[in-house]
This record gives C-alpha cells, structure tokens and sequence, in this order.
C-alpha cells in the first residue's frame, strides 16, 4: 500500500484544459482538501496518444520528452483521464525501449496514477455526500477499465455518497466509440458506437451521466445535444467536489497555498 505523499504533480490532460477545466480544477482541489500540496507545471502539454496511435512514433517521443522533463522530482503524477494516464504509464516504456532516456520515461511510467485510483488506493479518501438525492449512470472508459484496470475505482468513489443512487444500463463496459483519432478515422463506425451507447443510456433515466474521461464525456454528451434532449454531464471529480464541498469556493479564494505553479526554477503557490 503506497505511503501518502507529501505533495504530487497534476497533468491537466489537453481536454481538461481546452473543453473541462472544471473538472481539474475539482481534482485539484480534491487532492489539495486531503492535505496533499499540488504542482502544476504550465509548461504541460499533450502526452502524445494522438501521434502514438496513428503511428507516427517520432513525433510521439518528442511530445513525451517535453512531458517527462517536466516531471523530474521522486512524487506521484495524477491524471483525472485513464486514457492519458494509459499513453504515460503503459506506453511510454515501449515508446522509449533502447533510447537513451528509457530510464526516464520508466520512471515517469511508475509514478502515474489515474486520478480515482489515487483517490482510492493512495489517499484512501472518505467522502461526506452534502447534496440532494441523484440518479446517476456511470460510463467508464476503455483505458480505465482495460488498460488501467481501475474501472471499479469510480464505483467505490460513489458508493460513499449516501444521497447517489447509481442506474446500470447493458452498454455499459462497451467503448463509447471515441478513441481520440479513432472517432476521425472511422467516424460512420464511431457514431454507430455511441448512439447505441446513448440509446442505453437513455433507457436507463439518470438525471446525470457520470464518467472519468473527459473524451468520453464529450462524444456522448455531444451526441445527446445534438438529439435536442441531453442529459447533464460531469466528469467523476468535479461531481464529488459539487456533492462534497461548498460549490462556491475555488482555487483563487484557498488561503492554504497548496497550489504550486512551477516554471524554470521559480515556484509560487496560489495566494
């Protein structure tokens, strides 16, 4: 059982911040609510899936170098997404095999968690549910439940929360049909994908749709507005934060400085 650790990186993931920053945000303060002092480095990019996937492996150990230099202290990587959390901890060792920073990027590989599992495993974290009562369904990505293995982490996050019940629906360990580039390169079999997805969904009536990949998220959620009658979306961390605190405070009003911004060799905590 891993020791809890004093302070740990956050990788932001390029969905997080381009289309749900909200829910880094959450995590972050998850984590920082446990006591654990987070550094964001802003320097962060992509992690590489993209460029990995579609074979270009060049490209993939260049975006992966920038990504591992930036993470060069001994502390745990968070990743709120099973998919980015699979690219750095599953990847990474084949994508540097016999280079010369193989040593580096299995290091990184090793110190990657995917953001419920450090929730669960590591900070071994109790949760007090302040909310109404809520039906919620889960989806739970590919990358977590079968590169990860960490698809049951998001159902014990949950099952603490004694105002959610949660709905099953028969879809529900099947691919949403996203993939990153698999939803551009096979778009006809990836829209048959998840509107057989979200038709199961549907059938289940939750008031809300809950899942820990925020790609996911989008394509189902997408695929629902786009029908006219969506139901609301939240990636896992931003629902227990919502379910578990004041929604009201951020990041900007904590006075605890547990928040730390790294770049070069300055560090600031967040005033």
């Amino acid at each position: 059982m891993p020791p809890i650790p004093d302070t740990i990186y956050f990788f932001g993931t390029c969905l997080v911040d381009l289309m749900y920053p909200q829910a880094g945000v959450s995590a972050m303060q998850l984590i920082q609510r446990a006591g654990v002092k987070v550094i964001f480095p802003p320097a962060q990019t992509c992690c590489g899936q993209p460029a990995w996937n579609s074979g270009y492996r060049d490209e993939a150990r260049s975006v992966a170098r920038a990504q591992i230099a930036l993470f060069p202290k001994p502390i745990p990587i968070v990743i709120p997404s099973g998919s980015c959390a699979g690219m750095m901890k599953v990847h990474y060792p084949e994508l540097f095999a016999g280079q010369a920073d193989e040593a580096q990027a299995l290091d990184v590989a090793n110190r990657v968690y995917e953001l419920t599992e450090f929730l669960v495993d590591v900070l071994h974290i109790e949760l007090q549910d302040l909310g109404e009562p809520v039906t919620v369904a889960v989806h739970t990505s590919c990358s977590a439940r079968r590169e990860m293995g960490v698809a049951d982490k998001i159902e014990s996050l949950l099952g603490q929360l004694s105002n959610v019940q949660r709905v099953e629906h028969a879809r529900k360990p099947e691919c949403c049909g996203f993939g990153g580039t698999f939803a551009v390169k096979e778009p006809e079999i990836s829209a048959a994908m998840v509107l057989d997805k979200v038709t199961h969904i549907r059938h289940a009536q939750p008031d809300r749709l809950i899942s820990q990949e925020c790609g996911c998220l989008l394509n189902i959620g997408g695929t629902m507005e786009k029908q006219g009658d969506a139901i609301p979306h939240q990636h896992i961390a931003e629902f227990l934060w919502e379910r578990t605190s004041m929604a009201s405070t951020s990041l900007s009003q904590r006075t605890d400085r547990s928040l730390s911004v790294v770049e070069g060799n300055t560090t600031e905590g967040t005033p």
